[in-house]
């Protein structure tokens, strides 16, 4: 995803809005560090952007994040305590963004978007639900294809844009955006 995060930054969102990208390691406890310290640094909106587990060219907006059953181990070889992303914490959290709105009245000329609630208990879905809990619901995540001849970082950036733009739209948010991307 990282091309496309290059472009994302170039494009920008406007001038009122103040984009950070950053990349999460793909280990449970460092991507949760980095998560706690956005929110208790920024206070933002954070868009999520992990690559998505098919070849399929599809862009995945999720609705929430699940707490339970983080049995794959990471990059480091190691899965969460009691295999959940917060000890006690809620089932399942649902984006303060609505996605399912999102996805009808969105579209982006050249590829389809679909509406998930399953995030996949790896880490997209362990930093998901985690940036959920910590920020009470300010986070989304989209899952993005791989790069390839058709969906080209260019292309990829361009869609992130529109859709974010949406996501903001749809909050109302003028404030600090945060955008992190995963390996």
């Amino acid at each position: 995803v990282k091309p496309a995060d290059l472009e994302l930054s170039k494009r920008g969102l406007g001038e009122n809005i103040n984009l950070r990208i950053m990349q999460l390691p793909v280990v449970y406890q460092k991507a949760k560090e980095q998560i706690c310290k956005i929110w208790t640094t920024l206070q933002p909106l954070v868009v999520h952007v992990g690559l998505a587990p098919s070849a399929t060219a599809l862009i995945i907006l999720e609705q929430c994040g699940k707490n339970k059953g983080y049995q794959e181990r990471d990059a480091c070889g190691f899965h969460p305590e009691g295999a959940c992303c917060v000890l006690d914490g809620p089932e399942k959290i649902e984006s303060a963004i609505n996605m399912k709105a999102l996805w009808k009245n969105i579209s982006v000329e050249g590829i389809d978007i679909i509406l998930s609630r399953d995030a996949g208990r790896y880490i997209c879905d362990y930093t998901y639900y985690t940036s959920l809990y910590y920020g009470n619901g300010r986070a989304a995540f989209i899952h993005v294809p791989p790069l390839s001849e058709s969906v080209t970082a260019e292309f990829l950036g361009k869609a992130l844009q529109t859709i974010i733009l949406a996501m903001l739209e749809q909050c109302g948010e003028q404030r600090e955006t945060d955008h992190t991307g995963g390996k």
